[in-house]
C-alpha cells in the first residue's frame, strides 16, 4: 500500500481527472508499480486509470512499451530519450488522455559516474506532445522510489492544472 503523501496525491489526481473526464495510464520502471499503486489506492481509480505497465527489463521495454532497440542501445534505458519513449508507449497502447512513465538507478547499486545512483528521468505524454525532466535523488533506495513516484504524480496534477 502507497504510502499518505501518494495517496493525498493520487486523491487530488482522481478527482481532477474525473471532473475534467481525462484517463491516465503509467508505465514504471524503477518504481515498480508504486504509481499505479498509489493510484488504485483510492476508491473509483477504475474510472479513470486505464492501467499500467511495470517495464523492468529492456525487452518489456521494447515488446510491450515500442521502444526502439535503438535507443536502448544508444542512450541506455536510464535516459531521456528511453522515458519519452515509454510515456509515448504506454499512451498509444491504452489510448489514455495522459501517460507517465518513469525510468531510473533507485539504487543502491547500478549508479555510474555518467549514471548516478538516484538519477531518474519522468515523462508525460498528452495529445500535445511529450515532456520529460531530469532528478537527482539522493535517498536510499525507498526514498528514491517514493521522491519519483510523487513526482510523477505531482507532474500529473500540474499538467492538467490541478
Amino acid at each position: 500500500m502507497a504510502g499518505q503523501p501518494l495517496v493525498t496525491l493520487a486523491e487530488r489526481l482522481a478527482a481532477a481527472c474525473r471532473e475534467r473526464g481525462l484517463t491516465v495510464a503509467t508505465a514504471e520502471s524503477c518504481t515498480g508499480g508504486l504509481i499505479a499503486d498509489a493510484i488504485t489506492d483510492v476508491a473509483g481509480a477504475s474510472r479513470y486509470f486505464l492501467g499500467g505497465v511495470v517495464a523492468y527489463a529492456d525487452r518489456v521495454k521494447t515488446d510491450q512499451l515500442g521502444v526502439p532497440p535503438e535507443l536502448l542501445a544508444s542512450h541506455g534505458a536510464v535516459s531521456a530519450q528511453v522515458a519519452r519513449a515509454m510515456a509515448a508507449g504506454v499512451r498509444e497502447r491504452f489510448r489514455a488522455d495522459l501517460a507517465v512513465a518513469v525510468s531510473g538507478i533507485a539504487g543502491p547499486g547500478g549508479g555510474s559516474e555518467a549514471k548516478p545512483v538516484g538519477l531518474t528521468y519522468i515523462a508525460l505524454a498528452d495529445r500535445d506532445g511529450v515532456d520529460v525532466r531530469r532528478f537527482l535523488w539522493s535517498g536510499d533506495r525507498a526514498a528514491n522510489k517514493l521522491a519519483s513516484a510523487t513526482a510523477a504524480l505531482e507532474l500529473l496534477l500540474e499538467r492538467i492544472g490541478a
